[in-house]
C-alpha cells in the first residue's frame, strides 16, 4: 500500500513537472515571437531610412553635378569673351 503511495505521488510530480515545462516553453516561444516581430519592424525601419539617405545622396549628387556643369558653362562664356 505505502509503495502505491509513493508511486501516485511520483507520478503526480513528474505530470506537474512536465506541465512546468511545458508553460515554460511556450511562454519562451512566446517571448521568441515577440522578439522576432521587434527585430522585422526594425529591419523595415533602417530599410526605409537607408531608401530616405540614398534618395536624399542621389538629390545632391545631382545638385553638385549641375553646379559643376554651370562652372564650365561660365568659364567657357568667360575664355570666349576674352
Amino acid at each position: 500500500m505505502l509503495f502505491k503511495k509513493i508511486a501516485i505521488a511520483a507520478a503526480v510530480a513528474t505530470t506537474l513537472a512536465f506541465v512546468g515545462c511545458a508553460k515554460k516553453t511556450e511562454e519562451a516561444a512566446a517571448d521568441a515571437n515577440v522578439a522576432a516581430s521587434e527585430a522585422v519592424e526594425a529591419a523595415s525601419e533602417a530599410e526605409a531610412a537607408a531608401d530616405a539617405a540614398a534618395v536624399e545622396a542621389s538629390a545632391a549628387v545631382e545638385a553638385a553635378s549641375e553646379v559643376a556643369a554651370s562652372e564650365v558653362v561660365v568659364e567657357a562664356a568667360a575664355s570666349e569673351a576674352q
